[in-house]
């Protein structure tokens, strides 16, 4: 079960950076899709269930979350994109902005990425 659950959390992760990536894609090609309803209730939709699972492998691992420093600086990280999303899809003043904030939300979601493959908040740089 662990197992399925774990694959579920990497599907549902790639899933909300596709549809990150599509948002960004078209904020900054100021598509109508942007504004769509669904593209507006969706991600909400598959970043909650993300969270419902992240929350799921923690209880079914038994892990703490403070005991482990992959995981309070993935939940930093997290944080820090959630941040950069909010500030390119709703708070940039302009296009240089926007693109700022898509660039340093994708440079987070490689951090994220490398600090889910090798457990190490550091991507055993040091």
């Amino acid at each position: 079960m662990i197992i399925a659950i774990k694959h579920l959390h990497m599907s549902l992760a790639m899933l909300s950076i596709a549809g990150f990536l599509l948002r960004s894609y078209w904020l900054l090609n100021e598509s109508r899709w942007f504004s769509a309803r669904l593209t507006k209730i969706l991600p909400h939709v598959i970043d909650t269930a993300l969270l419902g699972s992240a929350i799921t492998l923690l209880v079914l691992y038994h892990w703490n979350p403070l005991d482990h420093a992959w995981l309070i600086a993935k939940i930093f990280a997290l944080l820090a994109y959630i941040g950069a999303g909010i500030y390119a899809f709703r708070l940039a003043r302009n296009k240089r902005e926007q693109v700022l904030a898509v660039a340093t939300a994708v440079v987070i979601i490689g951090y994220l990425l490398g600090v889910a493959l090798t457990k190490s908040p550091s991507l055993l740089l040091i």
